[in-house]
């Protein structure tokens, strides 16, 4: 009782400007984002899900039918490929800081980053964006990591490199009453103006329609335990890390915001589920079709007493056609229609092509008739366009996990869960699996006849083959020597302190 009428009054408010209240999210005076950016991701998601208007068409008695419309999905199959050969669950993260290494290695295996990470980067190719930021658990005191989809995050200072500052979107749905009611939390992240202090603000808003932000209320409406304003110093980098795809947003040119892998594709994927829908339209109506004389059809009992006889059709039938025939001429006529398959097939797999060249993949990559495409051999020994394509990409995502190792390690240090030092970017080694692309024993063959033609220090082809830190390639590289020598590190020890202590006496 006493809640609808504090409701009824904020609302009253808003109406009058008392009280903050709006239609979208980027109606906040904090944010500067076009919302066309996001309508945008929000068609992408539309197309990732698989989600399309049926067909509307006119059948043979000019009547208005609806079908389902029919369609590849090619977005989330573009995803999916880029993703499966970016990232998998082997990469490993190396960090020469022992301490640092160790306090990370629990953090991210215990919130399962690795397979969280390669679930997450499905969406992020197809819609343009993925956030990551870190948090305690009030509960358990530990890390934990929380993921933000491209369409509930919002930058609000950003320049050429990164973006700074932003503001997270989360909507929580509670049932009051017999209503429905949504609630978004907004976490702004900011920098104090001498960017000493990093503030985060959250702000709740109230609103009985999913398509309206609503009325902002009181924090601890559903969020008691949770703090309006948390400062935290010491700081080098944003909390928040973001990703996006790799290139240049040439829808928007001034948005920081990635691209979806297909949102310059969008006519070619619209062709190729066109071309798939009346394809598969096509098999349907090719069932066998017979014309008979209408002596032949059935009609209804009312419809004969009336005198106006009518051939009952399949009213989902749009190419039906009738034949009226006396009854001592009466025949039946086959008009079942080949189905185009081949055509279909090859202007299917031409539009694959195009999609090929738009998103930057090898030709061969997609194929509809079931032909053999590339091995992961042949990408690599030709220099394929999908394997330039996944190094630029890597780039972007090395960035990312070393901006959350920095994140994490910075929030423990500030809330003293951790007490080490915090490792440079440079110090952070990601070590992708290219099991994919590379043979490892070809590898080994390379790097090893490098070694022995001295082009390139043992120490580096270590690193290289093994993706271990220059560190641990150090130790290896000194534990290689000592076997070679016959010597036992242990043993070699132990000779030298007795030899220290005899001259000592």
């Amino acid at each position: 009782m006493f809640e609808r009428i504090r409701n009824f009054f904020r609302k009253a408010g808003a109406g009058m400007g008392v009280v903050q209240s709006l239609q979208k999210v980027t109606d906040h005076p904090k944010i500067n984002v076009d919302q066309a950016e996001y309508e945008r991701i929000a068609d992408d998601f539309r197309r990732f899900r698989g989600e399309w208007d049926d067909v509307v068409y006119l059948n043979s008695e000019r009547n208005w039918q609806k079908r389902p419309y029919v369609a590849l999905n090619m977005d989330k199959v573009v995803a999916e490929t880029l993703s499966s050969i970016v990232f998998n669950e082997e990469c490993q993260i190396n960090i020469a800081d022992e301490k640092a290494s160790e306090f990370i290695q629990e953090v991210l295996q215990r919130n399962d980053f690795n397979k969280n990470f390669s679930r997450y980067l499905e969406p992020m190719f197809a819609t343009g964006g993925l956030a990551l930021r870190p948090y305690v658990n009030s509960a358990t005191k530990k890390i934990e990591l929380a993921w933000a989809l491209a369409s509930t995050f919002y930058p609000l200072e950003s320049n050429t490199n990164d973006i700074s500052e932003c503001a997270i979107a989360t909507t929580t749905t509670k049932s009051e009453g017999k209503q429905t009611v949504y609630y978004t939390l907004l976490e702004f992240h900011e920098w104090s103006p001498d960017e000493k202090q990093y503030i985060i603000t959250n702000e709740l808003y109230r609103s009985e329609s999913s398509n309206i932000v609503g009325v902002r209320v009181p924090l601890k409406t559903i969020f008691p335990e949770t703090k309006e304003t948390t400062t935290l110093e010491k700081l080098t980098q944003p909390q928040v890390s973001y990703l996006k795809p790799a290139g240049f947003n040439n829808i928007d040119p001034y948005s920081p915001l990635g691209l979806g892998l297909c949102d310059n594709a969008t006519t070619t994927i619209k062709q190729i589920n066109d071309a798939y829908d009346q394809f598969n339209w096509e098999i349907v109506m090719g069932q066998r079709r017979v014309i008979v004389s209408d002596h032949f059809l059935d009609v209804s009992e009312n419809e004969l007493e009336k005198g106006n006889v009518k051939p009952v059709f399949d009213p989902s039938i749009n190419i039906y056609q009738g034949l009226s025939a006396d009854i001592d001429n009466m025949q039946v006529i086959d008009v079942t229609s080949d189905i185009r398959a081949e055509q279909y097939i090859t202007s299917i797999n031409q539009f694959f092509k195009t999609l090929e060249m738009q998103t930057k993949l090898s030709v061969g990559t997609f194929s509809f008739d079931g032909k053999s495409v590339k091995t992961a051999t042949e990408v690599v020994s030709e220099n394929s366009l999908t394997f330039r394509t996944r190094n630029s990409h890597l780039t972007e995502v090395t960035e990312f996990i070393q901006s959350v190792v920095i994140s994490i390690l910075e929030l423990a240090a500030f809330m003293k869960l951790y007490k080490g030092e915090i490792p440079k970017k440079e110090d952070i080694e990601i070590g992708f699996d290219d099991g994919v692309f590379t043979d490892k024993n070809d590898q080994l063959e390379y790097y090893g006849k490098a070694t022995t033609f001295g082009f390139i220090p043992a120490v580096e082809a270590i690193q290289r083959v093994f993706k271990v830190p220059q560190e641990t390639a150090e130790e290896w590289l000194a534990s290689i020597q000592q076997e070679q020598l016959g010597i036992d590190p242990t043993t070699q020890q132990a000779s030298a302190e007795k030899s220290l202590l005899d001259e000592q006496e």
